[in-house]
């Protein structure tokens, strides 16, 4: 097994190159990842980074790998999910930590994306502070996106197939109309 350390996956992650693929990379950028940090992933996914935590930013590059990677790894399975609680727990740790301020904004939006990735609504009542604080109207306008879905159907149903569950058929309306998933068809 191939495990990398905590700075390669920040390097990766935020390369120049890579920023504008976060989140529409498609399969050349899923593969890169595949290649370069299943082995961590897996490693990540038994808790078996947990040396990482020493350092803020090493707590913020096991979320980027259990958040982040685990949408790029496993795109349409239930796998994308498995390490979201993981990584709340280690975000909620890190919001918290006395050298939170010592991110940068792009660092911070990456500790909280698993907040976003929530299906609790208390959770992102929780996080919105942290979201406001980073005054980014971008991020805030994807957390209100998620959030809407949220209060309509009480989840994401674009998780549904992945998840094994059933779709409403209000869901599956919203789902034909909106195709990214988030938008709520209010």
């Amino acid at each position: 097994m191939s495990i990398v350390n905590w700075q390669e996956v920040l390097d990766f992650w935020f390369h120049p190159d890579n920023v504008p693929l976060q989140f529409s990379g498609g399969e050349d950028f899923d593969e890169k990842i595949r290649e370069k940090f299943l082995d961590t992933w897996k490693a990540g996914s038994e808790g078996l980074l947990v040396h990482w935590r020493k350092d803020i930013k090493g707590r913020l590059a096991e979320i980027i790998v259990l958040d982040q990677f685990s949408r790029n790894l496993f795109r349409d399975d239930i796998r994308t999910y498995t390490q979201d609680k993981m990584a709340i727990a280690l975000a909620q740790e890190v919001v918290n930590h006395s050298d939170y301020d010592k991110l940068t904004v792009d660092e911070k939006k990456f500790v909280l994306l698993p907040f976003m990735h929530s299906e609790s609504l208390e959770l992102h009542d929780w996080a919105k502070p942290y979201y406001l604080a980073l005054e980014d109207d971008n991020l805030m306008h994807f957390e209100n996106m998620h959030r809407a879905v949220l209060e309509e159907f009480g989840r994401y149903p674009y998780q549904n197939a992945d998840l094994g569950r059933e779709s409403t058929p209000e869901e599956l309306k919203s789902l034909e109309e909106n195709k990214d998933g988030y938008y709520s068809g209010k």
